[in-house]
């Protein structure tokens, strides 16, 4: 079917001949205008002067010498003036931070305000009225009374009169707020967009310059379908004056059919407005050509992009399909998942793919930079220093280029010393771009320069070494030119802004940055946002993300202004957004015969699950052919499969194995029980020698609660333990417990108990965990006393034999003890456990046996200790006690079998079976062919080896 814009072009050559230059063209967007170019030169077929062609929005801006003022301009501006009223009403001033949010509002309605030639005095006035009149805020939607109660802080049921007072304050603000900022902005040399329109359309006469420019030729409205009451009025007049015709993209289908909202505003523009549409007769494709549709029901998001390849097969093959494609973005989140989906080779043919939305600046090493870049300025304007997490970043980015060898000698270092934290005097002892890096930024003048500054040497740095890539070039020239643009906009408005908001202005400006991907506009598959496909059409349209909620859109956008009060001025209202949204899609698929919805059927907080209403409509009337397609993903399940290593033929595991045995290497309880619960992680970690990589963090894990507890409980009674414990004794000591977490904190965190550091946040809360914990354990103790402490981490080794191949082999097992006790002639070992350690065991083979669920690894490891310190020390009759923190005031401290406690005669009775157990487990470590992984998950959930062996 031929394209809207050939039609266009066809009828414009007829109407104009070589007069086309004298005319002016004005779309919605710039896209079409490539298009349109294109089918002047295939009609016209030789040189020719073009047409001028406009935007909509750069057509108005011609008609006046003002300058359009940006957005940071509005917002300085609009504080400025707002802080005046405040001031002129005797309250305090807001601060810019607190503002924005409420300001971007505020614009976004004068905005809309004057494109609809909306008396704001009037409209704010009935607001204010109808505030005094509704106490109950009904004429507002719980969003919009939510934001404003949260913007004021200071709603509460008990305050509900204060909070009508606010409202209608600010009600009663808005008109000598919205009068003074135009005026301001006017005084300066700058409009609003809004402002534009309203000027020309109240007075085009006084604007005889702008229109005479069109003498000798017209100006053409190609496409246009919802109006602003602006530009209703200023086409209208233009129609008047005998200098504009306009094309309607329409189809007789929904525009004669009143019930079709797809054709509300076009039936408005010619109906009520007159507008003269120059295709008034052309026939309704809609019901005359054959539209073959495929609905796809997929689940999952990113599901909908993964079938893209089984639609575009025969178009990554076809010349005749070039330019004749589009991949619309209903849900333009679906970018990246689309690009990564779309090969970019077939059959070694390359295939063409042109992005008309832009890669997001956001998704990018360039923005990634930049953001750790404000990120960490944020640390050392509060703090002077750089979190370690933000410091590797920096290392370790690939834009900054620093040697391998320098990310290794910096990062050892700071690992070394285990610092969540780094001075920013240090980083600027680094030369390079660590200086211009972490400059402190002592002005937020400063805040846009010192990062032009950082990019500026990364440019030149990757541009000398000739490693720059065309995307990246890209993006840094967009980034340099909003940084710049930014720069002359904050130049005369910040200077007496914090530093924090300045850095927030720049990363959500940044964060907006999108560059269009290199392609042919007119050739290759095309991929483009709803919007972007006005005026255009394809043979094949395939729409991602066609799900209710998402078109059409379920708000109309953030607003000050009620419903009501919107309907009663003419204002856009939810209905306008489903028109228009029908109509777009209508449009495209009047003209296509392959059509292709694809939608996501699971539900979820952003998208229903339901496919969009438009799409039930064109089932129900259209009269279009409908394929349905359902596709699940398959979910696989396989059996078990048991991932096993050969030990038998393997001569370094043998070798490994051999160094057990011979002494040189010794097994710790830890080691065992890793071994009994996951005999391949025993692997990994003490065979292979795979170990978890060291990190700093600012969370302090669950394992160094435990370590900074036994240090704490290690300096409690290193001074007592010379002389018997008592309760009197305790009870003094714990006098020093504050000041002995700190020390205990500091060793385990920073490698040196005497450091002098200020805590904060998380830590304080680790501090008041520890202090709990031990607390816990000193109330057992005291009421144990009194007793004495015969060793505090005491390193203890002793061998233990087993039979092998026939032999007696042996192995010698080491750990540390925390603590040696004796009381009533019994020596007790104590094991501290901040975990959740169970005290019980149904049996001893079940504590061995790695199938099974039931090994308790606290009760292993001190069992062992027991037998260790018994060899080691030649005393007997020697109990094991589990002080688990978190349940010991209920639970005790004794390994209970059933009811009865581990002690006593009834453990004297368990040790040569919990030994003879041990021993056939060493039998199998050094015999058995292979290192099996567990088939029970609870025993390698938490393993940081599961992606090696499978699991």
């Amino acid at each position: 079917m031929k394209p809207f814009l050939q039609e266009v072009a066809e009828d414009l050559v007829a109407r104009f001949g070589n007069q086309l230059e004298n005319c002016a063209i004005v779309f919605n967007n710039k896209r079409p205008s490539a298009y349109l170019q294109k089918h002047f030169a295939d009609i016209i077929g030789k040189p020719f002067f073009s047409p001028s062609f406009f935007t909509i929005q750069e057509f108005f801006a011609s008609s006046t010498s003002y300058k359009i003022a940006d957005f940071y301009l509005q917002f300085f501006t609009l504080h400025r003036i707002y802080n005046q009223l405040l001031a002129e009403e005797k309250l305090e001033n807001i601060s810019s931070h607190k503002f924005f949010p409420l300001a971007k509002i505020i614009l976004s309605d004068f905005n809309q305000i004057d494109a609809d030639l909306v008396d704001a005095e009037k409209l704010y006035r009935d607001l204010e009225d109808i505030s005094v009149i509704n106490k109950d805020f009904d004429y507002l939607s719980a969003e919009q009374y939510e934001f404003l109660a949260q913007f004021w802080t200071s709603y509460s049921e008990g305050k509900h009169k204060k909070q009508q007072e606010l409202f209608i304050k600010m009600w009663r603000r808005m008109p000598k707020l919205y009068h003074k900022y135009h005026a301001t902005l006017k005084e300066q040399g700058y409009l609003t967009n809004g402002s534009v329109y309203r000027y020309l359309a109240d007075d085009i006469t006084n604007h005889q310059g702008f229109i005479s420019n069109f003498d000798k030729g017209k100006i053409i409205f190609v496409g246009f379908n919802a109006l602003s009451s602006a530009e209703a009025k200023i086409f209208t007049q233009l129609q008047e004056a005998g200098i504009a015709l306009f094309y309607f993209d329409a189809d007789t289908y929904y525009l004669d059919d009143v019930s079709q909202e797809a054709g509300l505003f076009l039936r408005k523009n010619i109906n009520q407005l007159g507008l003269i549409n120059e295709f008034a007769n052309q026939v309704s494709l809609m019901k005359s050509a054959p539209h073959h549709v495929n609905v796809y029901k997929v689940q999952g998001q990113s599901a909908q992009a993964k079938i893209l390849n089984n639609i575009l097969a025969e178009d990554y093959n076809s010349a005749e399909t070039v330019g004749k494609t589009v991949v619309v973005l209903a849900d333009e989140s679906l970018l990246i998942p689309t690009l990564q989906t779309i090969p970019t080779t077939l059959n070694g043919k390359e295939i063409d793919l042109n992005v008309t939305m832009g890669f997001a600046l956001s998704t990018s090493s360039i923005f990634g930079l930049v953001d750790l870049w404000l990120g960490s300025q944020l640390e050392i304007l509060q703090r002077d220093k750089v979190s370690y997490k933000n410091v590797e970043a920096f290392l370790t980015h690939p834009l900054t280029g620093l040697s391998q060898k320098m990310r290794d000698k910096i990062l050892t270092a700071l690992l070394e010393e285990n610092q969540v934290e780094i001075d920013h005097k240090r980083l600027l002892r680094q030369s390079g771009l660590f200086e211009a890096f972490y400059k402190k930024i002592d002005d937020p003048q400063h805040v846009v320069t010192n990062l032009l500054d950082v990019l500026d040497y990364v440019l030149t740095r990757l541009s000398n070494a000739k490693t720059l890539k065309k995307i990246d070039a890209e993006l840094f020239v967009k980034t340099i030119q909003e940084l710049n643009r930014l720069h002359d906009t904050f130049s005369n408005h910040i200077g007496k802004e914090e530093i924090p908001f300045v850095i927030y202005l720049v990363q959500k400006s940044l964060q907006a940055i999108a560059v269009p991907l290199s392609g042919d506009p007119l050739n290759g598959i095309q991929v483009m946002g709803l919007l972007e496909t006005r005026n255009l059409n394809f043979d094949k349209v395939v729409i991602l993300g066609f799900n209710e909620g998402i078109i059409p859109k379920s708000s109309i956008g953030n607003s000050f202004i009620p419903d009501s009060i919107r309907r009663v001025y003419g204002l856009p209202v939810l209905e306008n957004l489903d028109a228009i949204s029908s109509y777009m899609v209508y449009r495209l698929l009047q003209r296509a015969n392959n059509i292709n919805f694809v939608y996501n059927s699971l539900t979820d907080e952003s998208t229903s699950g339901e496919a969009s209403r438009i799409l039930k409509q064109l089932e129900y009337e259209s009269g279009f052919d409908f394929t349905y397609n359902e596709l699940n993903l398959e979910v696989k399940t396989e059996a078990f499969k048991e991932i096993k290593i050969e030990k038998t033929n393997n001569a370094f595991i043998q070798e490994t194995l051999q160094k057990y045995l011979d002494k040189k290497k010794v097994l710790s309880p830890s080691a065992l029980t890793q071994y009994i619960s996951n005999p391949i992680d025993f692997f990994f970690n003490y065979i292979a020698g795979i170990k978890e990589p060291k990190e700093i963090s600012a969370v302090v894990e669950a394992n160094e609660i435990g370590s900074i507890l036994h240090k704490v409980m290690e300096y409690f009674y290193e001074d007592l333990r010379s002389a018997e414990i008592t309760a009197e004794r305790i009870k003094e000591k714990r006098k020093q417990i504050p000041t002995l977490i700190q020390k205990g904190f500091n060793a385990v965190m920073f490698k040196n108990p005497d450091t002098i550091m200020e805590y904060k946040g998380m830590q304080k809360v680790i501090l008041s965990i520890v202090d709990a914990y031990v607390n816990i354990i000193l109330n057992q103790d005291e009421a144990q006393t009194p007793f004495n402490i015969i060793s505090l981490e005491q390193k203890v080794e002793a061998e233990i034999s087993f039979p092998l191949k026939g032999k007696e082999a042996s192995v010698k097992i080491f750990g540390f003890i925390d603590r040696v006790d004796v009381k009533d002639g019994v020596t007790k070992i104590i094991d501290y456990k901040t975990g959740s350690d169970k005290l019980t065991f149904k049996d001893i083979p079940e504590l061995f046996n790695s199938d099974g669920k039931h090994i308790n690894k606290a009760l292993v490891q001190t069992l062992l200790y027991t037998y260790a310190y018994e060899q080691f020390s030649g005393k007997s009759f020697v109990e094991p006690n589990l002080y688990v923190v978190k349940t010991m005031s209920v639970d005790g401290v004794w390994f209970k079998s059933g009811r009865q406690n581990l002690s006593g005669a009834y453990l004297e009775e368990i040790k040569p079976e919990f030994l003879a157990e041990l021993r056939k487990k060493l039998t199998e470590l050094f015999e058995a062919p292979y290192f099996l992984a567990s088939a029970v998950e609870d025993n390698y959930k938490y393993s940081i080896y599961k992606t090696l062996f499978g699991k």
